[in-house]
């Protein structure tokens, strides 16, 4: 589990095929072997580190949900560890399981994004959501697509100051929303 709170702007070096390899300093702080660090909002696993550098294997299902795939090498990516039982809970549970592809439709400091049809539901005005891997509230939620206020401090230290229209972005909504709508799925007729 994450906060959405980044820790550190690092960068897409390069892949060899599904191997991942990114740029980053702090977060490689304390990690080993097998630890999870969240790229852009998607979980990922380390599997092998060394100095100023850590790899992970990114699978075609983490490809084709998230937008990993389009990056180039010195890409920049918001990078953070997943959080130990003693550290603060400062953004929201973010669980780096993306849940789909987000397109900006308005660049920042008033972000909007669209996101895809079926998970305009979970959208809710003061919620929690997460646009590659930033926990931020939503508001004006309308028409398939939220806004964010980005404070100038988040706009610094993350990608999210460098969004053009157009640009792809991963999402992943509120958990809690998505256990909710599970566990009222028999009252209202959905057995899915």
């Amino acid at each position: 589990m994450f906060t959405g709170l980044i820790e550190e702007l690092g960068s897409f070096v390069s892949n060899n095929g599904d191997r991942y390899r990114f740029q980053a300093d702090e977060v490689i702080q304390g990690t080993e072997i097998d630890d999870s660090i969240s790229v852009n909002g998607c979980c990922l696993t380390v599997v092998a580190l060394g100095d100023g550098w850590w790899e992970a294997d990114v699978v075609g299902e983490t490809i084709e949900r998230t937008s990993l795939g389009n990056l180039r090498g010195g890409d920049p990516v918001n990078l953070e560890r997943a959080v130990r039982y003693s550290d603060r809970l400062g953004g929201h549970m973010v669980q780096g399981h993306v849940d789909g592809v987000g397109t900006v439709v308005t660049p920042g400091p008033d972000l909007r994004v669209r996101v895809p049809e079926n998970l305009t539901r979970y959208l809710v005005e003061k919620g929690s959501i997460t646009v590659d891997g930033v926990s931020l509230t939503c508001f004006d939620v309308r028409d398939g697509a939220f806004s964010v206020a980005l404070i100038p401090h988040t706009l610094a230290v993350t990608t999210l100051g460098s969004y053009q229209e157009g640009d792809n972005v991963n999402i992943e909504v509120d958990v809690i929303a998505k256990y909710v709508e599970r566990l009222l799925a028999p009252h209202n007729g959905d057995d899915s």
